[in-house]
Protein backbone atom coordinates (compact mmCIF):
# COMPACT_ATOMS: atom_id res chain seq x y z
CA UNK A 1 0.00 0.00 0.00
CA UNK A 2 2.49 2.58 0.51
CA UNK A 3 3.89 2.82 -2.88
CA UNK A 4 0.55 2.60 -4.50
CA UNK A 5 0.30 5.59 -2.09
CA UNK A 6 3.76 7.09 -2.89
CA UNK A 7 3.26 6.39 -6.76
CA UNK A 8 -0.26 7.45 -6.92
CA UNK A 9 0.19 10.75 -4.79
CA UNK A 10 3.59 11.94 -8.09
CA UNK A 11 1.01 10.87 -10.57
CA UNK A 12 -2.26 12.39 -9.23
CA UNK A 13 -1.18 16.04 -9.16
CA UNK A 14 0.40 15.87 -12.52
CA UNK A 15 -2.61 14.65 -14.51
CA UNK A 16 -4.29 17.22 -12.18
CA UNK A 17 -1.85 19.88 -13.89
CA UNK A 18 -2.03 18.38 -17.47
CA UNK A 19 -5.85 18.19 -17.25
CA UNK A 20 -6.48 21.85 -15.82
CA UNK A 21 -3.69 22.98 -18.78
CA UNK A 22 -5.60 21.35 -21.12
CA UNK A 23 -8.78 22.49 -20.37
CA UNK A 24 -7.40 26.24 -19.59
CA UNK A 25 -5.62 25.90 -22.84
CA UNK A 26 -7.96 24.87 -25.34
CA UNK A 27 -7.12 27.26 -27.99
CA UNK A 28 -3.50 26.79 -27.88
CA UNK A 29 -3.00 22.95 -27.62
CA UNK A 30 -4.14 22.20 -31.17
CA UNK A 31 -1.65 24.48 -32.67
CA UNK A 32 1.09 22.86 -30.01
CA UNK A 33 0.08 19.14 -31.12
CA UNK A 34 0.34 20.20 -34.61
CA UNK A 35 3.66 20.97 -33.49
CA UNK A 36 4.42 18.16 -31.58
CA UNK A 37 3.55 15.33 -34.38
CA UNK A 38 5.89 17.28 -37.11
CA UNK A 39 9.00 16.76 -34.65
CA UNK A 40 10.27 12.72 -34.40
CA UNK A 41 12.61 13.10 -32.68
CA UNK A 42 10.45 14.87 -29.78
CA UNK A 43 8.23 11.69 -30.62
CA UNK A 44 10.74 9.64 -29.91
CA UNK A 45 12.35 11.80 -26.96
CA UNK A 46 9.01 11.65 -25.43
CA UNK A 47 8.65 7.67 -25.77
CA UNK A 48 12.10 7.55 -23.98
CA UNK A 49 10.23 9.23 -20.83
CA UNK A 50 7.73 7.57 -21.00
CA UNK A 51 9.05 4.00 -20.83
CA UNK A 52 11.09 4.94 -18.47
CA UNK A 53 8.24 6.83 -15.80
CA UNK A 54 6.53 2.97 -16.74
CA UNK A 55 9.03 0.88 -16.55
CA UNK A 56 9.95 2.80 -12.94
CA UNK A 57 6.24 2.08 -12.11
CA UNK A 58 5.97 -1.63 -13.01
CA UNK A 59 8.81 -2.25 -11.49
CA UNK A 60 8.21 -1.21 -7.79
CA UNK A 61 4.34 -1.91 -8.10
CA UNK A 62 3.29 -4.66 -10.56
CA UNK A 63 0.09 -5.22 -8.28
CA UNK A 64 -3.01 -6.72 -10.03
CA UNK A 65 -5.04 -7.09 -6.56
CA UNK A 66 -6.84 -4.29 -4.37
CA UNK A 67 -8.87 -2.11 -5.90
CA UNK A 68 -7.51 1.60 -6.65
CA UNK A 69 -3.89 0.39 -6.74
CA UNK A 70 -4.93 -1.64 -10.03
CA UNK A 71 -4.84 1.66 -11.36
CA UNK A 72 -1.37 2.95 -10.43
CA UNK A 73 -0.11 -0.57 -12.16
CA UNK A 74 -2.40 -0.30 -15.42
CA UNK A 75 -0.78 3.01 -15.68
CA UNK A 76 2.48 2.02 -15.55
CA UNK A 77 2.06 -0.57 -18.49
CA UNK A 78 0.15 1.99 -20.48
CA UNK A 79 3.09 3.88 -20.23
CA UNK A 80 5.19 1.36 -21.43
CA UNK A 81 2.83 0.80 -24.34
CA UNK A 82 2.46 4.01 -24.96
CA UNK A 83 6.36 4.84 -24.88
CA UNK A 84 7.24 1.55 -27.07
CA UNK A 85 4.96 2.52 -29.72
CA UNK A 86 6.39 6.26 -29.75
CA UNK A 87 9.85 4.68 -30.24
CA UNK A 88 9.54 1.80 -32.61
CA UNK A 89 6.59 3.08 -34.86
CA UNK A 90 6.40 6.93 -34.50
CA UNK A 91 4.36 7.17 -37.81
CA UNK A 92 1.48 5.61 -35.95
CA UNK A 93 1.87 7.83 -32.99
CA UNK A 94 1.30 11.19 -34.51
CA UNK A 95 -1.68 10.25 -36.28
CA UNK A 96 -3.58 9.14 -32.48
CA UNK A 97 -2.13 13.00 -31.44
CA UNK A 98 -3.32 14.61 -33.99
CA UNK A 99 -6.78 13.30 -33.92
CA UNK A 100 -7.62 14.76 -30.61
CA UNK A 101 -5.96 18.06 -31.88
CA UNK A 102 -8.52 18.57 -34.44
CA UNK A 103 -11.24 18.11 -32.14
CA UNK A 104 -12.28 20.47 -29.39
CA UNK A 105 -14.94 18.91 -27.93
CA UNK A 106 -12.08 16.04 -27.74
CA UNK A 107 -9.71 17.88 -26.07
CA UNK A 108 -12.13 19.13 -23.37
CA UNK A 109 -13.41 15.40 -22.87
CA UNK A 110 -9.48 14.53 -22.31
CA UNK A 111 -8.68 17.69 -19.87
CA UNK A 112 -11.85 16.17 -17.90
CA UNK A 113 -10.91 12.67 -17.91
CA UNK A 114 -7.19 13.56 -16.83
CA UNK A 115 -8.20 15.87 -14.23
CA UNK A 116 -10.84 13.64 -12.89
CA UNK A 117 -8.44 11.00 -12.76
CA UNK A 118 -5.82 12.70 -11.12
CA UNK A 119 -8.09 14.47 -8.49
CA UNK A 120 -8.96 10.81 -7.59
CA UNK A 121 -5.22 9.92 -7.20
CA UNK A 122 -4.75 12.66 -5.36
CA UNK A 123 -7.53 11.78 -3.02
CA UNK A 124 -5.92 8.37 -2.59
CA UNK A 125 -2.51 9.18 -2.01
CA UNK A 126 -2.58 11.75 0.36
CA UNK A 127 -6.15 11.31 2.11
CA UNK A 128 -5.93 9.72 5.75
CA UNK A 129 -6.86 6.07 6.05
CA UNK A 130 -9.69 5.29 8.30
Amino acid sequence: MAYSKLIAGYIGPLLVAMGAAMLINRGFFPRMIEQMVNDQGLIFLSGILSLLAGIAIVRVHNVWTGGWRILVTVIGWLAIVGGLVRMWIPQYAAPIAETFAVSGAGLAVGGIVVLGLGAFLSYKAYAVDT
